[in-house]
């Protein structure tokens, strides 16, 4: 009997080269079927059941808490410094009252992220969300856009604006702890239903992370290659960028949604819940 297709969601970013790379390299079996695309697509696509394992926003777990269960020690995340995260802007945040930030459709997270520093600093920026991947994209009067993934690295935002601020290295040096921006999560009903392939996933997944670090110097070149940036800079982002999820992560990220929680951008609190092993 032919097992049923099991439905997983891939990033069209670079970030997650590293997990990917086995996966990219042969480790896909026949009943797996790779779905690619940027995280506020994968966010849909899981939330509307057409996915069974996706990486998705961490604010958009915080959303939906209910529905989904977190896979273990796999993330996006930074410990300061992430150079693909970051918000440009013609003024001091501090002096961002009263004027235009664009936010990028794309991610739950780095919007909610935003938001919240707004709430902290005092400030009331009017919002409004939309495409940020090219420099074309900002064509009315706006005094900051908040931007993501391979766009934040390629793309001439100089040109429009004058501050660069990494939201990963605010984060950490206003909290002191690192930053998750993506999980990977199993829908509760494909945990059950599919309990055995959620198994073999994740297994797979981890052969796949450590296969693109041990070769991580291909992850690079690609990388490199596919944005036309130099290889040392890659280098280095790949070095800022953590795949992982242990205990300090999982402390920032309990934070990031009480902090979210507590200024009114969630409605409730969320609880962290793993998928296990162990039924």
């Amino acid at each position: 009997m032919t097992k049923a297709k099991f439905l997983m969601g891939k990033i069209d970013y670079i970030n997650a080269s590293p997990i990917y790379y086995g996966l990219d390299h042969g480790l896909v079996p026949n009943w797996i079927e790779m779905i690619e695309g940027p995280p506020a697509v994968l966010n849909s696509m899981i939330k509307k059941g057409e996915l069974e394992i996706s990486p998705i926003s961490s604010a958009f777990y915080a959303m939906n808490h209910k529905e989904l269960l977190i896979l273990p020690d796999l993330s996006i995340s930074s410990q300061g410094e992430v150079l693909s995260v970051i918000l440009m802007t013609n003024y001091p945040i501090e002096e961002l009252d009263g004027k235009t930030i664009i936010l990028t459709q794309d991610s739950a997270t780095s919007s909610a992220l935003v938001r919240l520093i707004a709430i902290q600093k005092g400030i009331r920026p009017n919002f409004i969300t939309g495409k940020l991947r090219t420099l074309q994209d900002i064509q009315k009067k706006i005094d900051a856009a908040m931007i993501i993934g391979d766009a934040a690295m390629t793309q001439p935002w100089e040109k429009k604006f004058r501050y660069r601020i990494d939201l990963g290295k605010l984060w950490y040096e206003t909290t002191g702890l690192p930053f998750v921006f993506a999980l990977w999560v199993v829908r509760k009903e494909s945990a059950i239903s599919r309990y055995n392939d959620v198994k073999d996933a994740l297994e797979l997944f981890y052969e796949s992370r450590n296969q693109g670090y041990t070769h991580i110097d291909n992850v690079i070149e690609s990388g490199a290659k596919r944005l036309g940036l130099d290889n040392s800079y890659v280098r280095r982002y790949f070095e800022l960028l953590h795949c992982n999820l242990d205990e300090l992560k999982i402390k920032g990220l309990e934070y990031f949604f009480l902090s979210l929680y507590e200024n009114s951008l969630l409605p409730e609190k969320v609880d962290i819940n793993f998928w296990s092993c162990n039924r």
